[in-house]
């Protein structure tokens, strides 16, 4: 009687995938990872100020720093300029992911969609928006409108480039197994398009954030009362460099969390992808 032979378990095949993955990826995660860059640079910066490396005419020490954000915290409303920015900051943000995603949605799925919207995109791209602001200044004034309509608009199109890469880099494999067991066109999108395409969607957020950090930093000195930006813009005139350097750290913090918030709700969101981050 022939003997059979039991397959090898199925656990023991995909634990065996992981320490390949492991030995020849980047290795196990390091405890506070998220923390070891920014320490060490502020490690070299207070060093560098308190060898005299760095001139306090160049860049401030942090001790200094740390002296006028108090000042500001206490004197001059810190907390509300830190506000009015965030404010301005989710409005343009909040509104360029949205509009960015439908269009990229709407163009690839659909190739009426991708001649209608995929070049006046492109042409876009070529353009930086801060160039417009001129024209955003004679269409909407220097009010509030024109300067969430600019983040919004520079956040935009990082979100519909990776966006629309992703839905177009779907294997069509998966299409043609959809076609086999016959899901129809709208499942076939909400359980395999829309999905295989959030990675590249979360990418785009992580380059919409810093966008939308660079808009905020420009738009700010146009006419604003309040706001980070402002505060710097007012520091310049009268030559503190402590506090513009305050500003500079509190955008670096926004942009710091902003985009590790994202990376963590991607590795959340996409726990099903077995990757080298595993």
């Amino acid at each position: 009687m022939t003997a059979v032979v039991a397959a090898p378990p199925r656990r023991r095949a995909t634990a065996d995938s992981r320490v390949v993955r492991r030995r020849l990826g980047p290795g196990k995660r390091i405890p506070g990872a998220f923390w070891i860059g920014p320490v060490l640079v502020l490690a070299l910066w207070s060093l560098g100020s308190a060898t005299g490396l760095l001139k306090p005419a160049i860049l401030s020490a942090p001790w200094d720093v740390a002296a006028a954000a108090r000042e500001q915290w206490t004197d001059n409303d810190l907390p509300g300029n830190i506000l009015a920015s965030l404010q301005r900051s989710v409005a343009g943000l909040t509104l360029g992911v949205v509009t960015g995603a439908a269009l990229a949605v709407v163009s690839g799925l659909s190739r009426i969609g991708e001649s209608l919207i995929d070049g006046p995109i492109q042409i876009k791209r070529s353009i930086p928006t801060l160039a417009l602001i001129p024209l955003f200044i004679a269409w909407f004034g220097i009010g509030e409108e024109m300067k969430v309509l600019t983040i919004a608009l520079i956040s935009l199109v990082p979100i519909y480039v990776h966006t629309h890469n992703g839905l177009r880099s779907i294997d069509g494999k998966y299409a043609e197994l959809a076609e086999t067991i016959g899901i129809g066109r709208g499942e076939f999108v909400r359980h395999v398009v829309l999905p295989g395409a959030l990675p590249g969607f979360l990418l785009g957020m992580r380059f919409a954030v810093t966008s939308s950090l660079l808009g905020l930093v420009v738009v700010e000195q146009y006419n604003a009362t309040a706001g980070v930006g402002h505060m710097i813009t007012l520091a310049e005139q009268y030559g503190q460099t402590d506090v513009i350097v305050v500003g500079l750290v509190i955008y670096g913090v926004f942009g710091y969390c902003a985009d590790s918030a994202v990376r963590l709700t991607g590795r959340k969101v996409l726990a099903w992808r077995r990757t080298l981050e595993d």
